[in-house]
């Protein structure tokens, strides 16, 4: 891989700051010194926030949209079990509801200009399974959604090991799906090494999340997640991997837990610019 040079952006998840309307995401955002963001979708999927509104905080606020996230229904993150029995798109129940709400997605994504939408699938099963089959038959049918509107779907990292993830996007049909690598997630589901993932996930990562996380003490149970910079990611290995990548990648913060989200994200924004990559958009 040789180096890039294009300028490296630093986003923000919109949802990490826990928005209450588009005007309150704009200063949110303003206030980490960031301006580019990775912007959830479902608020404008059920009207709970206008379209000409955030389409207008944006504009004001000089911000740019780098991507967008779906989440899908039903999904229980109580523990490591109920999490790989409702997430993504495997319970039967809600595979309906989840493709329709990709249906609804995607219309709105091409209108705001994003060419990028991330999801979580789920846990993918054994590959002799007809569960496995029935997961990359509804991987593909997503995927088919955006791309019908010129829109690349990437699936995030964590539920799932590394290689198992790449055998299955190996899989006829499944060229033009990305990823989008988040570290902690290896750590906090146990899949893996991150480092040893990025590598092996290089080809097909477009774009990452920035997040980390310490391993569990005890089997069967969740990782924690703390700040960048405090937890098992290696950060000097993750970003001198990424600024080999033929390919732009932006690196975009997520911050799930704690109490000072908008410093969490600050800090991880001074981490990132160590690296080269930018607070401006």
């Amino acid at each position: 891989m040789t180096k890039n040079n294009r300028q490296r952006r630093t986003a923000v998840c919109s949802w990490s700051l826990q928005p209450t309307d588009p005007h309150n995401l704009a200063n949110a955002v303003q206030h980490c010194s960031l301006s580019t963001i990775q912007l959830a979708l479902d608020p404008l999927i059920t009207e709970q926030w206008s379209l000409d509104e955030l389409k207008q905080a944006l504009e004001e606020s000089h911000l740019t949209l780098c991507s967008g996230m779906i989440t899908t229904l039903g999904e229980d993150y109580s523990t490591l079990e109920s999490i790989k029995q409702t997430g993504g798109l495997r319970p039967d129940q809600h595979w309906e509801h989840n493709l329709n709400h990709a249906r609804q997605a995607a219309p709105i994504a091409r209108e705001l200009g994003i060419n990028l939408i991330t999801l979580h699938a789920g846990f993918i099963p054994e590959h002799t399974t007809t569960e496995y089959t029935t997961m990359t038959d509804r991987i593909k049918a997503i995927a088919d959604v955006f791309e019908s509107e010129e829109i690349t779907l990437a699936l995030e990292t964590g539920q799932e090991r590394a290689s198992d993830l790449l055998d299955m996007l190996e899989l006829p049909g499944m060229s033009t799906i990305g990823v989008n690598f988040d570290p902690a997630n290896m750590i906090l589901y146990n899949m893996g090494n991150p480092a040893q993932a990025l590598e092996l996930l290089a080809d097909r990562i477009v774009q990452v999340h920035m997040k980390d996380a310490t391993p569990t003490q005890t089997p069967g149970t969740w990782g924690t997640e703390v700040p960048a910079g405090e937890g098992a990611v290696d950060w000097d290995h993750f970003f001198k991997t990424l600024n080999a990548f033929t390919k732009p990648i932006d690196v975009v913060i997520e911050r799930e837990a704690g109490a000072s989200r908008i410093n969490d994200i600050i800090q991880a924004a001074k981490l990132a610019s160590k690296y080269g990559y930018t607070h401006d958009g």
